[in-house]
């Protein structure tokens, strides 16, 4: 075995059905938090209120105007925000975008997040914040950005719609298999990010077949958990760079765009990387796992190809150069122009052959 080093994140996590109902009075009580600014979508206002009621005269300030990808003028308006009601917590209830705003909070106010998601997005147990200025969207690193607790609730998940649990868990996945060749992978994120593709592999299924089956709700956010705690300690690698960029260039569907990318990058990494791809097949429990993903995805009713979200066949050679100067030098297979052009035309077409 190859030395490494492995850096735990600090973190609380509270896990099991009725935790945020229960349990999130207790956690901002912890923080002794006077001036909450929470943030939340309007569409997740109903399930905001209800939660903060037994605490609501701490409510300082709401900030509802959550987009994707986090833009740079909705990170400052929060910003702002946050220290007109002179915050001394940010409180996220919501999915990854919702997350993603608290983080540009914290990331400059140095406020501690209690992060509440209702979504698969894995995020909240990750310091990596992300900032989208025009089309490009800027990610790092920084411990202000990960949430000192989150709360996961089952429960919260249930009314997700079906495709959109699919793609977000699938989202997860994306976290998972990456970790596996990462920059900073090592055994022990390996070994997470292996029993988070179980979990999911065995959840999302499930709950296509019974979107109320609280086990297999509570499987995917164990999952997502599991996927995201791997990923914040493994790094990003050529997936996650393309994806950031197709995302924040044409404002593509962050989970779609991540469901879609997955299968092909591991098409192209799998001959360099045969230990990871084995793992990835059993934990699958499939004998190919790009077939394997491949299938699921289709089984699970996701887009064949990025085309199907709006993307242009000539948007992928405006992308090329800028996703080849982040792509990790110690990717597995070394990307040329030619091969990643490859690469996105097949996810632009969906074609699980023309990845090569």
């Amino acid at each position: 075995m190859r030395a490494f080093t492995y850096d735990a994140l600090p973190g609380r996590v509270v896990f099991g059905s009725g935790a945020a109902r229960d349990g999130l009075p207790g956690e901002v009580e912890a923080f002794d938090a006077e001036r909450i600014l929470l943030v939340s979508s309007s569409a997740d206002s109903g399930l905001a209120h209800e939660l903060c009621t037994p605490f609501a005269d701490r409510i300082a300030a709401t900030f509802s105007a959550i987009r994707p990808h986090v833009p740079l003028d909705v990170a400052e308006q929060a910003r702002e925000a946050a220290a007109d009601a002179h915050a001394d917590l940010v409180l996220s209830i919501g999915g990854g975008s919702t997350t993603g705003l608290a983080k540009a909070v914290a990331l400059t106010t140095g406020l501690p997040i209690v992060a509440v998601p209702t979504t698969y997005a894995g995020s909240e147990v990750t310091p990596v914040w992300g900032l989208t200025e025009g089309t490009r969207k800027t990610t790092g690193t920084d411990p202000r950005a990960l949430p000192r607790t989150v709360i996961y609730d089952p429960d919260l998940t249930l009314t997700l719609p079906v495709p959109l649990s699919v793609a977000s868990g699938l989202n997860a996945m994306a976290h998972c298999v990456e970790a596996f060749w990462a920059p900073r992978r090592n055994p022990v994120s390996s070994a997470v990010a292996e029993d988070g593709i179980r979990n999911l592999a065995s959840a999302l299924p499930a709950i296509t077949a019974d979107p109320a089956d609280r086990d297999a709700r509570a499987g995917l956010l164990l999952g997502a958990y599991l996927a995201g705690s791997a990923f914040a300690v493994a790094g990003s690698g050529l997936h996650h760079k393309i994806c950031h960029v197709l995302g924040g260039a044409f404002d593509l569907p962050h989970a779609q765009t991540h469901a879609i990318v997955l299968p092909h990058v591991l098409a192209y990494n799998a001959p360099a990387a045969p230990e990871a791809t084995s793992r990835i097949a059993s934990a699958l429990g499939r004998p190919d796992p790009i077939e394997g993903l491949h299938g699921l995805g289709h089984e699970l009713g996701v887009p064949d190809g990025l085309r199907e979200l709006g993307l242009r066949e000539g948007d992928i050679d405006t992308v090329l150069d800028e996703i080849l100067a982040l792509a990790p030098a110690d990717n597995p297979r070394r990307v040329t122009r030619q091969s990643l052009r490859t690469l996105l035309h097949a996810a632009w077409t969906g074609s699980a052959k023309e990845t090569a």
